[in-house]
C-alpha cells in the first residue's frame, strides 16, 4: 500500500482465530511454551541425576539453574516467535515469503511483538529500560531510608545488601547499557544511511534477551535466603557459598550479556557495510563512531564476565574448585577475570554519551566539532586503553607490587583520550552561537559532572590513596559522579534530543529545563558529600555505620529522594507530550546529519531515495555545505542561513 506522501507501507500480520491464537507467535504461545521448556530442563537434570546414581534425585538448585533460568527461557523465546523463522530454515522447510508484515509500528500493540523494525526495537529498548531504571531507582530508596539514620530500622543486613546488589545490576546492565542500545539502534541505521540493522531478526533477538534478564534479577528476592548479596561484583568465596539467588544472578548476566554481544555485532556489521554511498568513516557521525568503538568494547570483553560466571555457577552447582582456596582454587583469578570486563564496561557505558554530547553541543554551538579526526581516533585510544588498567581495581587485593606501578601508569594515561574530547567540547562552543535548550543543558551537566568524576578517579588511580579510599563512600561518589552524571545525563540528553523525531512531537521546553535542574542540584546533593564521607572513613556496603556520620547520611537520604522525584518530571513531559504534544517539524534543531532529513517519525524503511553523502555532518556556518543530497541534488541537509 501507498499512502499519500508516497511511503510504501505494508498491513499487519492478520488476527489470529480459534486455535491458532494459541500457537500463532506471541505471549500466549509463551504462556505455555515456557512451562513446556522449564519441565524439559527438569526432567534432563533426573533423568541424568538417576542415571548417575546420585542423591537426591530433585535437587532444586540444579533444577532451578537448568529448567527455570536456562530452558524455561529458550521457551519463551521460542513461544513469542524469535526463532520461527530460523528453525524453519534450519530444518529445511520451506521459508515463508517475506511480506514485511513484522517489520515497524502501525498500532502500539506492535510494540509488544517482534518486531524487526529498528526504530520499533529502539522504543522497546528505551521504555523496558527505563521501568528498570525505576525499579533500580525505587531500590535506592528503600536502602537509603535505612541509611538514614545509625542502627538498623527497617530491614536486616541481608536484606539491604541485596536491595545494593539488585539496584547496581538494574542500572549497569538493565538500564545504562542497554539504554544507549535503544537510542543507537533507533538513530544509528538513519544516520548512516541505512534501511535497517545488518541482521533484523538477531535484533529482535537481542531485545527479547534483556526482559528475561531484568526479571531474573527481580525475582532473586523470592528465592529462599533472599536477594543476591555479594555485590554487582559477585566475589567468591563469598557468592561460591551464596544461597539460590546468587545462582540466578549468576545466569541473568549470561542472558544480559547475551544481548549486549548481539547487538554489537549487529551494530560492527552495519556500520562497516551498510554505510550510504559517499559515507566514508571520516564522514561518519561521532555517535556513530562512539558505538563503532562501543561494539568494538563490548565484542571483546563481555565473554570475559560470562567466562567468571560460569566459572562460579560450576563452583556452586557442579563443585569445581575454581575459586574455592581450600582446594588449590585461584580466588584471585576470578577479580582478573571479571575487572579485565568491567573495567572496559565503563567505557561501554561512557562512549555513547560522548557521541551524543558531541551531536547535542555541535548543533545547539552550530559551529562545526574541534578537531573532528582526533575526536574519533580518541574513541579508539580509549579502546585500546581500555584493556590496560583493570587491576587498578585490585591495588588492595594483594596482588604483587611490581604490577602496582604499570596499573598506576596506565590508569592515569587513559586520561590523555578522554581529556582530549573535553577539550574538543569546550573548543566547539567557543565563541559558538549557544541554545540552551534541555539537550544541552543536559550536555553541559555531563561534562561538569564528568570531570568531577574523572578527577576523583585520578586519585583513585594513585596507589596510596586508593589504598586509603578503597571501600569508602569515596569510591560510592566517584563511580555515580562517573556514571549518572556522566551516563544517565548524556542518556536524558539523548532522550530529548530525539524525541521530535521518535515521535514526531515536541516536548514541553520548560519541563524539561524544571527537570534539568531538579536532576543537578538533588545528584550533588546526594553524592558530593559522599566524598567527606569516605575520606573519613564510612565503609561502603555496610548496613550500619558511626553515629558521626548520622546527620551527613539524613542530608544525603533526603536529597536522593528529591533526585528520585525529579524523574516524575521527566516521565510526565515524556508521557503527556508522546500523547498530545504539538506536532514537531521534521528537522527542529536544524541539525545536518541524515536521520533529521526524513520525517518524524521516519518512514518504515527510512529513506524513499537513498543519499548520497557529500561532506562532513558538521559543518555548521559553512556556507552552502552539505552532509547529503537527495532526489537528484535536493539538499541533504539544511545550509545555514541564520543563526
Amino acid at each position: 500500500m501507498t499512502t499519500d506522501t508516497g511511503h510504501v507501507t505494508h498491513e499487519g500480520p492478520a488476527p489470529a482465530r480459534g486455535l491458532r491464537r494459541v500457537t500463532a507467535p506471541g505471549f500466549l504461545r509463551a504462556a505455555w511454551m515456557a512451562p513446556l521448556f522449564f519441565g524439559i530442563g527438569l526432567g534432563l537434570v533426573v533423568f541424568f541425576r538417576r542415571l548417575a546414581g546420585w542423591d537426591p534425585v530433585f535437587d532444586w538448585t540444579i533444577i532451578v539453574a537448568v529448567g527455570a533460568l536456562t530452558t524455561a527461557p529458550f521457551g519463551f523465546l521460542g513461544g513469542i516467535g524469535v526463532f520461527d523463522y530460523w528453525l524453519r530454515y534450519v530444518s529445511g522447510a520451506p521459508t515463508r515469503p517475506e511480506d514485511h508484515s513484522s517489520h515497524g509500528a502501525r498500532r502500539w500493540q506492535d510494540y509488544f511483538r517482534v518486531n524487526t523494525d529498528h526504530k520499533v526495537i529502539g522504543v522497546q529498548y528505551l521504555v523496558t529500560t527505563f521501568a528498570f531504571f525505576i525499579i533500580g531507582g525505587l531500590l535506592a530508596m528503600f536502602f537509603r531510608a535505612e541509611l538514614a539514620r545509625p542502627g538498623l530500622q527497617y530491614m536486616d543486613s541481608q536484606t539491604y545488601n541485596g536491595l545494593v546488589s539488585a539496584h547496581a545490576v538494574l542500572m549497569i546492565f538493565l538500564f545504562i547499557i542497554p539504554a544507549f542500545a535503544g537510542l543507537a539502534n533507533f538513530v544509528v541505521p538513519l544516520m548512516l544511511g541505512a534501511p535497517d540493522m545488518a541482521f533484523p531478526r538477531l535484533n529482535a533477538l537481542s531485545f527479547w534477551l534483556l526482559p528475561i534478564a531484568g526479571i531474573m534479577f527481580i525475582s532473586s528476592f523470592l528465592a529462599p535466603g533472599g536477594a543476591f548479596a555479594a555485590g554487582w561484583t559477585g566475589y567468591p568465596s563469598l557468592a561460591s557459598g551464596a544461597p539460590l539467588g546468587q545462582t540466578i544472578f549468576n545466569l541473568g548476566v549470561q542472558w544480559a550479556g547475551a544481548s549486549s554481544i548481539l547487538t554489537a555485532l549487529n551494530f560492527l556489521v552495519t556500520i562497516i557495510t551498510m554505510r550510504a554511498p559517499g559515507m566514508t568513516f571520516w564522514r561518519m557521525p561521532l555517535l556513530v563512531w562512539a558505538n563503532f568503538t562501543t561494539s568494538l568494547l563490548v565484542v571483546i570483553a563481555t565473554p570475559f564476565i560470562a567466562g567468571s560466571q560460569f566459572f562460579v555457577l560450576f563452583d556452586r552447582v557442579l563443585h569445581t574448585n575454581f575459586f574455592n582456596p581450600s582446594e588449590g582454587g585461584y580466588v584471585l583469578g576470578y577479580q582478573h577475570i571479571f575487572w579485565f570486563y568491567s573495567h572496559p564496561a565503563v567505557y561501554i557505558m561512557m562512549l555513547p554519551g560522548f557521541g551524543i554530547v558531541s551531536e547535542v553541543i555541535a548543533v545547539f554551538s552550530r559551529k562545526p566539532i574541534f578537531g573532528y579526526r582526533l575526536m574519533a581516533l580518541s574513541l579508539m585510544g580509549i579502546l585500546v586503553l581500555g584493556f590496560s588498567v583493570w587491576a587498578h581495581h585490585m591495588f588492595v587485593a594483594g596482588m604483587a607490587p611490581w604490577l602496582r606501578v604499570p596499573m598506576m601508569v596506565s590508569t592515569l594515561l587513559i586520561a590523555v583520550p578522554t581529556g582530549i574530547k573535553i577539550f574538543s567540547w569546550l573548543a566547539t562552543m567557543w565563541e559558538g552561537r549557544l541554545h540552551f535548550n534541555t539537550p544541552m543543558l543536559f550536555a553541559l551537566g555531563f561534562i561538569s559532572m564528568f570531570v568531577l568524576g574523572g578527577l576523583s578517579g585520578i586519585y583513585l588511580g594513585s596507589v596510596p590513596i586508593d589504598i586509603h579510599a578503597s571501600d569508602t563512600y569515596f569510591i560510592v561518589a566517584h563511580i555515580h559522579y562517573v556514571l549518572f552524571g556522566g551516563s544517565v545525563l548524556t542518556i536524558f540528553a539523548g532522550i530529548y534530543y530525539w524525541f521530535p523525531k521518535m515521535t514526531g512531537r515536541m516536548y514541553n521546553e520548560r519541563l524539561g529545563k524544571v527537570h534539568f535542574w531538579l536532576t543537578f542540584v538533588s545528584f550533588n546533593l546526594t553524592f558530593f558529600p559522599m566524598h567527606w564521607l569516605g575520606l573519613r572513613g564510612m565503609p561502603r556496603r555496610v548496613s550500619d555505620y558511626a553515629d558521626r556520620f548520622g546527620d551527613l547520611n539524613l542530608v544525603i537520604t533526603i536529597s536522593s529522594f528529591a533526585l528520585g522525584a525529579s524523574t516524575v518530571v521527566f516521565f510526565y513531559n515524556i508521557i503527556t507530550s508522546w500523547a498530545r504534544g504539538p506536532i514537531a517539524v521534521s528537522n527542529p534543531w536544524r541539525s545536518m546529519t541524515l536521520e533529521w532529513q526524513v520525517s518524524s517519525p521516519p518512514p518504515i524503511f527510512n529513506f524513499d531515495e537513498i543519499p548520497q553523502v557529500v561532506g562532513g555532518p558538521y559543518e555548521y556556518g559553512v556556507p552552502g555545505a552539505r552532509h547529503a543530497v537527495m532526489s537528484g541534488g535536493a539538499a541533504g541537509a539544511l545550509q545555514e542561513t541564520h543563526p
